[in-house]
């Protein structure tokens, strides 16, 4: 019986290298993008820029001296309304959201600042609401339950193709034992259901926030090596052969 070969990157057709090049490129962008959105997101659940294990804890198990809206607009919306107006809803948010103030006091500033967003775009809470509103001003407890598994099911099935396909790429890499390479292709498989699983714990107990912390950092690192990896070999390698 003849041994099957298993191709590898450089001695691929050019069409494929194409195919493989451009999805591993577009693929490396959109992780940049999403690294950058947590930082823009979560990074600013503390109301400073980076990301840090109260902003973990404040995300997820949420931060339970003060309400959702004190935290966002000491943190991601802070640029987004004079100092002035954030103070009066901040206050309004601390002494119980009185419906009688709503009218008088909160709906101008919304209306003004931040409903042409919070009102029109898909996946923000609508701010202009009252009854929204006196919601968000409660006790921040976290992202709720709902939330966590509309989420945690959207990343399980989204980023798993992911790295299905990046690691399929990077099984024609060549250089690595086949246990290196079989270990970097299932690493951010684990470490994906790592992160999820921490979201779950930190909502529970904020002890956890750390477990985020490695989940995310694990699979980001396995996925740059096989992105890297494979544009190497794809791209620089033969280059350089046919230059020497």
């Amino acid at each position: 019986m003849k041994e099957l070969t298993w191709p590898t990157l450089e001695n691929l057709v050019l069409p494929v290298k194409a195919l493989f090049t451009g999805y591993l490129l577009v693929v490396g962008l959109g992780l940049l993008m999403a690294g950058g959105q947590i930082m823009l997101t979560h990074g600013m659940a503390d109301g400073k820029f980076g990301l840090s294990m109260d902003d973990l804890v404040y995300s997820y198990y949420g931060n339970r001296e003060g309400s959702k809206l004190e935290a966002k607009l000491n943190g991601s919306m802070k640029d987004y309304a004079p100092a002035e107006n954030k103070l009066e809803m901040i206050k309004w948010a601390r002494a119980g959201a009185p419906e009688a103030e709503w009218e008088s006091k909160i709906k101008p500033v919304t209306d003004q600042y931040c409903v042409a967003c919070h009102a029109n775009m898909p996946g923000l809470v609508n701010v202009g609401d009252k009854d929204t509103m006196i919601k968000v001003a409660e006790i921040d407890h976290g992202a709720s339950v709902t939330t966590l598994t509309r989420v945690s099911h959207i990343h399980l099935f989204g980023i798993s193709f992911i790295f299905f396909f990046v690691g399929l790429i990077f099984s024609f890499a060549t250089g690595f034992s086949p246990i290196t390479k079989a270990l970097l292709i299932f690493t951010p498989f684990l470490f994906l259901i790592l992160d999820i699983a921490a979201w779950w714990l930190t909502k529970m107990v904020p002890g956890f926030a750390w477990l985020v912390m490695i989940g995310g950092f694990g699979y980001s690192l396995a996925s740059t090596v096989m992105i890297f990896s494979s544009l190497y070999q794809m791209c620089v390698k033969p280059f350089m052969a046919k230059k020497a």
